[in-house]
């Protein structure tokens, strides 16, 4: 069974993403990690180019900044890292550059792919999600967060990133998946409150027009944490990678988790997903 990873990145230095983290965190259980750099503003090549592993490949792209409407130019620059793993490969595991995985999960994550290597009825496989907030010891709590995403998809070209690379379709159709018991950690709302800022002022323009990103995004220094609805302490450890990078965390978050801005409508919904499991209402892009 041969896997490779893929993930794109650019101006992680500027938005302070853990991509080199994220890459880490995958290494081990790959054989080779294809990871597109788009032209940056400052030295996300070098930093990939960095990382000390024969595994690594980059290819260098260019952004299409036209394509502003959804998130397009993710779903484009994930699909250039796709189509450029070879075809000898099984299964390919895609990280994004906020997105790390606990060595704890890694055997059961090559298990899984052992089991269904040869079920061609499987397109991938769905992880859960962990979705830290503000710092490194909350994750939320809500119908806000995604729960699921699938994150490995067999080495099959007719499959193809949708929509703001969130997740994959196979010639427009979802994909068949499996769920597996392992989590992908994400960080992509823990940074430096002003590192925060400027990623929401800049990442809203892959979404929107200069226009709506002046009238919805605060012009501010930094980003306000304390407007959120529930979290959760985080009870667990993390990633061994993380370790350097939680060390460093330079600001200051707190919160009360019993704390809850609901609506009685979500509170109610809450309430039925802890009782049965069942999300009302949940956007799925896969099938199990």
């Amino acid at each position: 069974m041969k896997v490779c990873g893929f993930t794109f990145v650019k101006n992680a230095i500027k938005y302070d993403y853990p991509i080199v983290e994220a890459i880490l965190s995958i290494l081990p259980i790959c054989d080779e990690i294809v990871v597109a750099v788009g032209q940056s503003e400052d030295n996300t090549l070098k930093l990939i180019q960095n990382i000390d592993s024969d595994k690594i490949r980059i290819i260098e792209t260019v952004w299409d900044e036209s394509l502003r409407e959804g998130g397009a130019v993710l779903a484009k620059e994930t699909d250039k890292a796709f189509s450029a793993i070879a075809e000898d490969f099984d299964w390919c595991f895609y990280i994004q550059g906020d997105e790390v995985v606990h060595e704890k999960y890694h055997k059961e994550i090559q298990d899984q792919m052992r089991i269904y290597q040869n079920d061609q009825n499987v397109d991938g496989l769905l992880f859960k999600y962990q979705h830290f907030y503000g710092s490194y010891n909350f994750v939320g709590d809500s119908r806000r967060w995604y729960r699921r995403e699938v994150r490995i998809i067999r080495n099959d070209k007719r499959i193809h990133s949708w929509k703001d690379a969130q997740g994959f379709r196979k010639a427009e159709k979802k994909l068949k998946v499996k769920l597996i018991n392992a989590y992908i950690y994400h960080y992509g709302w823990v940074k430096h409150p002003k590192h925060q800022q400027l990623k929401q002022k800049n990442f809203n323009k892959l979404w929107h027009s200069d226009e709506w990103v002046a009238e919805k995004i605060p012009d501010i220094e930094t980003f306000d944490y304390s407007e959120i609805d529930v979290l959760k302490n985080f009870e667990g450890t993390h990633p061994m990678v993380m370790q350097e990078r939680i060390k460093k965390m330079n600001w200051k978050f707190s919160f009360d988790p019993t704390q809850r801005k609901m609506s009685f409508k979500n509170k109610f919904l809450q309430k039925i997903e802890l009782w049965t499991g069942w999300r009302i209402g949940e956007y799925k892009n896969y099938e199990l």
